[in-house]
């Protein structure tokens, strides 16, 4: 490729950046579909529809369908912002699964949580009892404030100007207060590390997974995805409201909340366990 073609790419996805930007998308979204947009130009020097192709089958052999979609999504967002929706390339089927796996079952949970307020952790305590009570994404968690606690819940604004409410359960927020008194903090973050300033949504993911390792539970199912995993299908066996679910979850459609609906492997073979005795 020459050094001329080479310029005109980079300034194409400099544009394409600032257009992402100029969007709101986030960080995260702006570096997934830089990073696809390199990785394809550093396997084809041409777009063209031969090679779209050509990348899609190279995806579909190395990465899970999940993954391909997503290389996919940024190169059809690249193809419109470039005149070419024409070349754009169709999502893989994802299999659905009939089970849900890797979740936190309820005695490992209350095992741990017991556990950690035993040895006086109190701030794994609280981490691991306020994600399982308010089905938090972490990113979500990690902004909670003290003065968050005081009134109960925390109001989420997206990027369509929607909100979103976060419940706390009151008791937990008198419980959690009572323990943020006791070490002299009345106001911010909730969850601060050693550096004084707000935990990281990795540094919440490495605090339970040396939880984890302390308290002999399996690390796979011991991260804070899970907890609001857990947090769903205890509440449907509580409270059999699929559509409330999906407002306090936070999903655009109920369908994704359905998969609470659904058992986790282990529950299934131990209902075949139980049930099939012929």
């Amino acid at each position: 490729m020459n050094t001329a073609v080479q310029i005109r790419q980079f300034d194409k996805q400099t544009e394409f950046v600032n257009l992402l930007t100029n969007e709101n998308c986030a960080k995260a979204t702006v570096g997934a579909y830089m990073f696809a947009l390199r990785d394809f130009y550093g396997k084809y020097k041409v777009c063209n529809k031969k090679n779209l192709l050509l990348y899609k089958m190279y995806l579909i052999e190395t990465f899970k369908p999940k993954t391909v979609n997503l290389r996919i999504v940024a190169l059809n967002k690249y193809l419109d912002f470039i005149k070419k929706p024409k070349l754009k390339l169709k999502a893989v089927k994802v299999q659905s699964k009939a089970f849900i796996d890797n979740i936190i079952s309820f005695p490992d949970y209350e095992f741990l949580r017991d556990s950690l307020k035993a040895e006086g952790d109190m701030q794994t305590y609280y981490m691991v009892r306020l994600l399982a009570a308010t089905g938090a994404r972490v990113s979500e968690f990690v902004k909670l404030k003290i003065e968050h606690l005081r009134v109960g819940y925390f109001d989420i604004y997206s990027k369509g100007g929607k909100i979103r409410r976060l419940y706390i359960p009151m008791k937990l927020c008198e419980e959690c207060l009572s323990w943020l008194e006791g070490v002299d903090r009345e106001s911010g973050y909730v969850f601060i590390s050693h550096l004084r300033g707000a935990y990281t949504t990795r540094g919440v993911a490495n605090r339970l997974k040396l939880a984890a390792k302390k308290y002999g539970i399996d690390e796979k199912v011991c991260y804070p995805h899970s907890f609001r995993h857990m947090f769903a299908k205890k509440f449907l066996e509580r409270y059999n409201d699929i559509s409330l679910l999906a407002d306090l979850m936070g999903h655009e459609s109920i369908e994704t909340t359905r998969i609470y609906l659904r058992k986790t492997s282990t529950e299934q073979q131990a209902i075949v366990d139980k049930v099939i005795t012929w």
